[in-house]
Order: structure tokens, then sequence, then C-alpha cells
């Protein structure tokens, strides 16, 4: 039994450590500079999407937050770190309260699939993002109106992330890898 929950817990540190890896080469790699502003879309956000989906709300969490901060010390966005990893484990955290509360509700039976609860918990998480850069570029700048100009560039970046996201997550659904699924 203590080897059933060390093997448990061994798999768990492992795939936090790979979705941590995913998000920072996602967030990293995959960029598109935004016109105007100093910074930029990635596609991020589909594996913070992802890694909740695959490891609950706490290990998702933890892989967002680090993962996307690690993203933006080592591509040279030090200064967004520390506000990128509260205002993505957040996100992470928000989207894996919801969809444990459709589960503990049993709305969310759809084996397989991606259900609805899921979809709007990623919206309601994306939005939360959206605020969060937002709030955080204009105290940095000291400007409530220039910021304004990045609200449907990380719409559009969450937006992405979560049709990404709902592909790989049916998609692994379908596979061996499906027992590592958290939610499902």
């Amino acid at each position: 039994m203590i080897r059933n929950e060390n093997r448990n817990q061994i798999a768990t540190m492992v795939m936090t450590a790979l979705m941590m890896c995913l998000v920072m080469i996602a967030t990293m790699f995959i960029k598109v500079p935004i016109p105007f502003t100093q910074g930029y879309v990635h596609l991020g956000d589909s594996m913070i999407f992802l890694a909740v989906l695959i490891l609950g709300k706490k290990s998702g969490a933890l892989a967002a937050g680090a993962g996307s901060a690690l993203g933006d010390i080592i591509g040279g966005y030090a200064f967004w770190a520390p506000w990128t990893l509260l205002i993505k484990l957040v996100m992470a955290w928000i989207l894996g309260s919801f969809v444990e509360r459709m589960e503990k509700s049993g709305k969310n039976q759809q084996e397989g699939r991606i259900s609805v609860g899921e979809v709007i918990g990623m919206v309601i998480a994306g939005l939360e993002m959206t605020a969060g850069y937002y709030v955080t570029e204009a105290v940095m700048y000291g400007n409530f109106i220039a910021p304004l100009s990045g609200v449907p560039w990380n719409i559009g970046q969450f937006a992405v992330g979560m049709v990404l996201a709902c592909i790989l997550a049916s998609a692994l659904c379908k596979t061996p890898a499906k027992k590592f699924f958290a939610y499902k």
C-alpha cells in the first residue's frame, strides 16, 4: 500500500515537472510580439489549461505559475516573472476549482471529451489572466489607458490556448495516458 502511494507521488512529481517544462517552452519559444507594447502572445496558456486538466488544481497551478515565470526569466522578461507567477498560478487555481466543483456536482461526466463546465472554467480563468495583466501593467506604468491595447491580445491568447488544450486533452483521453488525468 505504501509503495503504491509513493509511486503515485513520484508520478505526480514527474508529471508536474513535465508540464512545468511544457508551459515554459510554449511560453518562451512560440511567441509573437504585440504591436505598440512591450509584451507578446504565446501558446503557454494551452499548456496551463492542459496541466490543470491532467494534474488537478494544486499540481496544475504549480506547473502553471512556475513554468510561466521561468519562461519569462529565461526569455528575457524577468521583470514580469513575479507577476506572471501569481497571475498564472491563480489562473490555473480558478480552472481547477471550477472543474472540481463540476466534478463534485456530477456535471462533468463526459468520458474522453471536454465538458462545457471545463470550457467555462477556462474562460473564467482566462478573464482573470487578462484582468491581472491589465492591472499589473497599469500599476507598473502608472497609466490605466495604455494597457487597454493588450486586453484583446490576452483574450486572443487564452482563446487559442483553450482550443489547443481541448484538442490535446480530447486526444490524450483516447490513449493509455488518460490514467494520468485528475478529473477523468
